[in-house]
C-alpha cells in the first residue's frame, strides 16, 4: 500500500461500519423500521420522547466501543484544531464514547478539551475510552454532565457577564479558575472565584444536532455560540 493510499487510510472519513450496520438491522426485527420510508414526526410527538433515555439506551447497546471508531479524519476536516496555539480550549457537545474527543487530544497537545454529555454512563465510558489509549492526555480531558440543549451550558464555562462580553471585540476576559478532581464521579468540576473558564476558541458538534429535537434546535445552538470566545469556531458534521 503507498504512503497516500495508507494515510488515506488511516484518516478514513467512515464513522461507522456499514456493512456490520446493515446487517444487524436487516437480522433483528426490532431495527426494522430504519429500512421503511422516512416520516417526520408531529411537534407534539418530538416533545414527548425522552432523547437522554434513548441516548443512554444506544450508549449502552453499543458500549463495546466497536460500533464507533475513533474520528481521526477530524483533523484533515478541521484543521484549525491542529493549528491553534497554546491555550487553545475546546467544547465537544455530546461527547458520546470519547471517539471525537480523543483524536483531538493526540492531533494537538496544546488543547484542552472539555466534554459534555447528558449520559453519565457514556461519560464514564469516555473516560475509560481516553484512559486506555496510549497517549498521555487525561490531565488535558475535561469531562461533565450536561443537557446542554435544555439547561445550557454551567456557568463556570462562561459567565452571565463573560457571556456579554465574549460578543465584544474590544472586551478581555480573564479567566481565573480553580480546577479539581472530585473523588465521587472523577469528573472536572470548577471551583469559581471572580470568573470562569472564560469561553472556549472552538465548539463541536459531531453528529450530535441531529439528536436534537428541532423545536430547541435554534435555542441549543444560540447555547454554543454564547460560550465562543470572539472569533471562535463552531465545527460540525451530521446526517444529511
Amino acid at each position: 500500500m503507498s504512503a497516500s493510499a495508507a494515510e488515506a487510510s488511516e484518516y478514513h472519513s467512515k464513522d461507522f461500519n456499514w456493512d456490520t450496520l446493515r446487517l444487524e438491522i436487516e437480522n433483528d426485527p426490532s431495527l426494522n423500521y430504519h429500512l421503511l420510508p422516512f416520516v417526520s414526526p408531529q411537534p407534539e410527538q418530538q416533545l414527548t420522547k425522552d432523547p437522554i433515555k434513548a441516548w443512554k439506551s444506544f450508549h449502552i447497546q453499543h458500549s463495546s466501543g466497536k460500533f464507533f471508531k475513533e474520528r481521526r479524519y477530524l483533523l484533515k476536516e478541521f484543521p484549525e484544531l491542529v493549528s491553534c496555539g497554546d491555550g487553545c480550549k475546546v467544547l465537544e457537545v455530546g461527547c458520546g464514547n470519547g471517539s471525537t474527543a480523543l483524536p483531538i487530544l493526540r492531533g494537538n497537545e496544546k488543547i484542552i478539551l472539555y466534554a459534555c454529555d447528558c449520559s453519565n454512563e457514556t461519560l464514564q465510558r469516555a473516560k475509560e475510552f481516553v484512559a486506555a489509549s496510549k497517549a498521555s492526555v487525561e490531565n488535558r480531558f475535561r469531562p461533565f454532565y450536561c443537557d446542554f440543549a435544555t439547561t445550557g451550558f454551567p456557568k463556570w464555562l462562561a459567565c452571565a457577564n463573560c457571556r456579554e462580553n465574549l460578543g465584544q471585540k474590544d472586551q478581555i476576559c480573564v479567566s481565573d479558575v480553580g480546577e479539581e478532581r472530585t473523588l465521587e464521579t472523577g469528573s472536572w468540576s470548577m471551583e469559581e472565584r471572580s470568573c470562569c473558564v472564560g469561553g472556549v476558541d472552538f465548539v463541536t458538534l459531531i453528529f450530535t444536532l441531529s439528536a436534537v429535537p428541532l423545536q430547541i434546535m435554534p435555542t441549543a445552538l444560540r447555547e454554543c455560540f454564547s460560550v465562543l470566545k470572539p472569533g471562535g469556531m463552531l465545527l460540525f458534521r451530521d446526517y444529511v
